[in-house]
């Protein structure tokens, strides 16, 4: 938690407070993503955080990508900003929060995998047909979208590729 969010939490305690977030959800050469077990909820997701004050929404990405993982990334690409009662949450510790979480997808990074000790427990690249069940809440949803626009079928690039070498 940011020093911001922890004097914003000290005036208003768990009431809600709007976030910003910053998430990135890593794909390798395999179309594989990376998920990690939080420590909090112990449930998957991708990495991601409050973006900090002043702080570059892209620059927050690429921070908590390296803070969480151990991974830098070379390119982000924009893929989504969600919202609304899908991006409300909870935390364990009765903190509430109404995200805007703005997603990008990552598929050219360097690193090595390296939990981040106190809210990653594991790290796991996942093929899009293997997902867990229990996805983190507020990520339910750009998970999902990212799933769909990616898993083979019409909407495949790889698949499509190899489609059109066999005609």
């Amino acid at each position: 938690m940011s020093d911001y969010i922890k004097e914003l939490r000290a005036i208003v305690g768990h009431r809600p407070l709007l976030q910003v977030g910053a998430g990135v959800i890593v794909a390798d050469a395999e179309n594989r993503i990376l998920l990690q077990l939080r420590s909090d909820n112990h449930c998957w997701g991708y990495a991601g955080g409050s973006v900090e004050l002043d702080e570059k929404v892209e620059d927050a990405a690429k921070r908590e990508l390296f803070e969480e993982t151990g991974l830098t990334a070379e390119r982000l690409e924009l893929f989504g900003i969600f919202s609304g009662k899908e991006t409300h949450y909870v935390y364990p510790n009765g903190d509430e929060v109404s995200n805007i979480d703005i997603v990008y997808v990552c598929r050219e990074y360097a690193g090595t995998l390296k939990c981040q000790d106190g809210e990653v427990d594991a790290l796991q690249f996942f093929r899009l047909d293997e997902i867990p069940d229990n996805i983190s809440a507020p990520l339910r949803v750009p998970l999902q979208k990212y799933i769909e626009q990616n898993s083979c079928g019409n909407f495949c690039n790889r698949c499509k590729n190899v489609q059109e070498d066999r005609t």
